[in-house]
């Protein structure tokens, strides 16, 4: 009984993991012209575009894919505990890939002063227009160009058939992108059309950083709670580079999701430290109810740490289990999770030395509030 438990909690790792891959799909979607050939584009001196627009995040941190994750028959495998994580911070990742894209994309139209002009979507071959503006003031802050594009023949509508919004700063380089998906291909997106996406980049030191991001997911569509739970509505994460040196934390919110016991709707949330020479990192997971008010870092990283949630979880449905088989199972839940370019390596002792200055950074490191990625709004201005 407690094995299958186990696998339907496998289940919901790869469910969700299969949730995120159509969320990719969304962010590849944002492309307005095709972008094979974008990492060979160099902006054109005079550009008014901003050069980069993401921070990397180490390998050991993002690429962990399902073929490194199993169930075992006594102990819980450390890439299947870990496996939404780094699923997560991939999307992350890939949603500032595509803002580049996008940007780069935009350098074929050689803008480089403020214009209007109007083209045909890549996709669902509706017109879109677009306008970029001089000056602008949003969230705010000053900036010093805003360029929009939206659905030609939605503009009457109450969001103006916004598709992409995005403001910049040069010197710093600093931006906002905003992203619906609706808007920018209505044929592949029906089934999503509140969903809207923000990525934040700034080198202008803010945080204490070299350069940051924020990316964050609101109004993403549920599926049915009988055909998946575990589905994700919304998501905010912060990636933070200081010298080799990436910060990582954020929140997934799963309203529907169910783990062993009754309780409905938990949170995902993590904070992670990693190094772009070694290719190493370090991470803690917590797992509370998607509806806790609460900051603090104890609560939402000790109080609610996986190996506590699941043994709660676990002795609330079977109290006489022997306390030996829900140790040995929940062996790789002990934090922090240590990860090399190969995946999971162990959990609770450090393997070496290498780990040491990313370890002691994680407890300044929190992640957001619950309730207010439950709660999550974006909008354009």
């Amino acid at each position: 009984m407690i094995l299958k438990r186990f696998l339907t909690l496998n289940n919901l790792i790869m469910k969700t993991r299969k949730l995120l891959t159509i969320l990719l799909g969304l962010f590849v979607a944002a492309m307005i012209i095709s972008c094979e050939n974008n990492d060979d584009i160099v902006m054109p001196e005079g550009s008014i575009l901003p050069e980069s627009f993401k921070v990397d995040i180490p390998d050991a941190l993002s690429r962990q894919g399902i073929e490194n994750a199993r169930v075992a028959v006594d102990t819980l495998d450390g890439n299947v505990v870990y496996l939404h994580l780094t699923n997560f911070i991939h999307v992350g990742e890939e949603a500032a890939e595509i803002v580049e894209d996008i940007i780069k994309s935009i350098v074929l139209y050689g803008i480089n002063k403020p214009m209007s002009l109007s083209f045909e979507g890549e996709d669902d071959g509706r017109i879109k227009n677009l306008d970029v503006i001089e000056t602008s003031f949003f969230d705010g802050i000053e900036w010093e160009f805003e360029l929009n594009i939206t659905d030609a023949a939605s503009e009457g509508n109450e969001d103006g058939g916004k598709a992409i919004q995005i403001f910049w700063n040069r010197n710093p380089i600093k931006g906002i992108a905003i992203l619906k998906p609706y808007n920018i291909d209505r044929d592949d997106h029906m089934d999503a059309e509140d969903a809207i996406f923000s990525i934040e980049y700034s080198e202008a030191g803010d945080h204490g950083y070299d350069a940051h991001m924020i990316i964050q997911a609101a109004n993403l569509p549920l599926e049915e709670p009988l055909d998946n739970p575990y589905s994700v509505n919304a998501m905010k994460m912060f990636v933070g580079k200081k010298g080799e040196i990436i910060d990582v934390y954020g929140n997934t919110n799963h309203p529907n999701a169910v783990l062993f016991g009754a309780n409905v709707g938990f949170n995902w949330a993590f904070v992670a430290s990693g190094n772009n020479t070694k290719d190493i990192g370090v991470a803690e997971v917590g797992l509370p109810s998607n509806q806790l008010d609460e900051p603090s870092r104890n609560v939402l990283l000790e109080t609610y740490s996986i190996k506590n949630v699941f043994t709660n979880e676990i002795y609330s449905l079977w109290p006489n289990i022997h306390p030996d088989i829900v140790n040995a199972y929940l062996h790789n839940t002990e934090a922090p999770g240590f990860f090399s370019k190969n995946g999971f390596v162990r959990g609770g002792t450090s393997p070496g030395q290498e780990y040491d200055e990313l370890e002691v950074r994680l407890p300044d490191l929190s992640p957001y509030n619950p309730k207010e990625i439950a709660n999550l709004f974006i909008d354009f201005k």
